[in-house]
Order: structure tokens, then C-alpha cells, then sequence
């Protein structure tokens, strides 16, 4: 029995209430969120598309592999910042020489930042009704 070279490689991220599944592959750089293009997925939004292409342009292997993203969960900004810590892991498993550019530059890093919960007797977490003295 011959051994299969590997092809597809898997990896999680996680931000804010966002977790993405990314599946990477062999391919020309198409990159599908939830069975739609980026350009289709983020609209408008260049900055969410560059936040997602940040690790593969940093390393040059921009166009060399198909990316397939199930994301789910929390806003846009944080689907991105999911997708792109997923895309970073993934890329440090197929070469593991990456890691020290993909972690000087913060992409293997979970940002823990969650949404502080909203006390009660106030509008918000923190904000306050206002005072009337009389």
C-alpha cells in the first residue's frame, strides 16, 4: 500500500462569539466562506477581506491553495479575526517553518476579548441611567 500524500489540511479559530473551521488545499487561492466567495460574503468591506488574506500575503503563498471556511457565530469583524487565526494554524501545520513570522506578527494568537455582560439596574455593562438630584 502506497501512502497518500496529504492534501487537505484542518484547523480552528476562534474570536469573540466567531468559530471558523477552515479546510485547506492544493488549488489556485479560491477562497469560499460558507459556500459563497469573500468578495460575496464581506460585501464592501476590504478591511474583513485583508484581515483574512493577512497570513497567506505575509508569507507569499497567496494563490497556491484553495481555502473552504464554515463560519459561524458573532459579527462579520469577528468571523474575520476567527477565519484568520484558522488560516494561520493551518498554514503552520503544512510548514511548520512559518510559525516564527506567523507569531511575530500576532496571527497564532487568541484574542480573548470577549462582550463584558450587562449588569442589572443599568442599561449596559458599565453605563449608568442618569442621576436626576431631584
Amino acid at each position: 500500500m502506497t501512502a497518500k500524500k496529504n492534501t487537505d489540511w484542518r484547523a480552528l479559530g476562534r474570536r469573540k462569539s466567531s468559530v471558523a473551521r477552515v479546510k485547506i488545499s492544493n488549488g489556485k487561492g479560491v477562497y469560499t466562506i460558507n459556500n459563497r466567495s469573500i468578495d460575496d460574503y464581506f460585501g464592501g468591506r476590504d478591511v474583513l477581506k485583508m484581515v483574512t488574506k493577512q497570513p497567506l500575503e505575509l508569507l507569499g503563498v497567496d494563490g497556491q491553495y484553495d481555502i473552504d471556511v464554515n463560519v459561524n457565530g458573532g459579527g462579520l469583524s469577528g468571523q474575520a479575526g476567527a477565519i484568520r487565526l484558522g488560516i494561520s494554524r493551518v498554514i503552520q501545520e503544512i510548514n511548520p517553518d512559518f510559525r516564527k513570522s506567523l507569531k511575530e506578527n500576532g496571527f497564532l494568537t487568541r484574542d480573548s476579548r470577549e462582550v463584558e455582560r450587562k449588569k442589572p439596574g443599568q442599561p449596559g455593562a458599565r453605563k449608568k441611567f442618569q442621576f436626576s438630584k431631584r
